[in-house]
């Protein structure tokens, strides 16, 4: 079978690997039908070395595909069935995985495309606790984009920040793939919110999508607009994930009693912080790493009802890997690439 494999440092490309035989009693075989990228993507094709990483990999942590066999101790899913695929392989057996909460895992072997072998390749034995069935309705492109794009952020919004109706949110880069999950997840609460982008042409996208007010961070500080939008008074939540270059200015918006919550550093890892803002504001800080199973089988049923729509910017094809890295490296996207198989 076919696999998209990284073998150094944007060093991929796709190879003929051996198909695996049959599911264990407890597993599932599933034929890959697409795979969402992301921004870890872009750090294992870049050669980012983390613990636990050895090359070649399989690439991709994010996916969805149709269940073409069962292991014989699996009950609920069954051949034909459209799932989504869990980005971490965890134990199942510690505290945090029979408590529902993979994310806090004690044991986990790693992530998928990234630490080891992951869902870029056209068949692969899973552990059936770690997929979820799509409801009837949902498509695989879809689905695909539930673990880790609605996945962490229904985690981030919901299960962190805990944002309410008629609160005010700020999303940074509200053209991602993340940041465009939010938009539309804060706006199905009721929240206000406030986004920034990078360029003019993604404004009108932006607000299409149900932002409220956007800013084009490359012509304004978006600290100084929102001081006017709020009348000084800031803002309830900031979903951050860009990092250094944002972070004091996420910080400075808040209104007393405000909530930060963080799933990612594309812009670096090390900010300083003011530890007076901190204590005098009485700020919350949340850090927030991927999703329960839970929160993915909320979001398909989001899907499922039409509350949430997946924005896809571009599908392409395996042998097309580099095109769609490089597109979400230079952030010349609005939504989600996604590799279909």
């Amino acid at each position: 079978m076919r696999a998209l494999v990284i073998k150094g440092a944007r060093d991929v490309g796709v190879i003929e690997v051996d198909a695996p035989g049959a599911p264990a009693d407890d597993e599932v075989q599933v034929r890959l039908r697409a795979v969402a990228l992301n921004h870890i993507d872009v750090w294992g094709w870049r050669g980012m070395a983390f613990a636990k990483r050895k090359l070649p990999i399989v690439a991709g942590a994010e996916a969805a595909g149709e269940i073409v066999a069962c292991g014989k101790n699996v009950t609920g899913l069954s051949k034909g069935q459209i799932v989504s695929l869990y980005g971490a392989k965890t134990c199942g057996t510690c505290a945090g995985c029979v408590e529902g909460r993979d994310n806090f895992c004690e044991d986990v072997q790693g992530i998928y495309g990234f630490h080891i072998d992951g869902f870029a390749q056209e068949l692969i034995n899973i552990p059936a606790r770690l997929v979820v069935g799509a409801p009837r309705g949902v498509d695989a492109i879809a689905a695909a984009c539930a673990p880790v794009t609605f996945g962490c952020v229904e985690h981030m919004l919901f299960d962190n920040a805990k944002l309410k109706q008629g609160e005010i949110i700020l999303v940074h880069a509200g053209g991602s793939g993340i940041g465009s999950a939010a938009i539309q997840m804060a706006k199905s609460i009721g929240a206000t919110v406030i986004t920034t982008v990078g360029s003019d042409e993604k404004i009108e996208a932006a607000l299409k999508l149900g932002a409220d007010h956007v800013i084009n961070y490359k012509e304004d500080r978006f600290e100084g607009v929102i001081r006017k939008l709020t009348k000084k008074k800031g803002i309830d939540v900031v979903f951050e994930h860009v990092g250094v270059d944002t972070w004091a200015g996420s910080m400075f918006v808040l209104k007393r009693g405000g909530r930060l919550v963080t799933c990612g550093s594309t812009t670096g890892i090390m900010a300083e912080m003011n530890l007076h803002q901190l204590f005098q504001q009485q700020l919350h800080i949340f850090g927030s790493f991927g999703c329960t199973l839970g929160n993915i089988k909320t979001v398909l049923d989001k899907m499922a009802d039409k509350t949430i729509n997946p924005v896809i910017d571009t599908c392409i094809s395996l042998d097309e890997i580099e095109i769609g890295l490089q597109r979400l490296e230079d952030r010349k996207v609005f939504g989600k690439i996604i590799v279909t198989l």
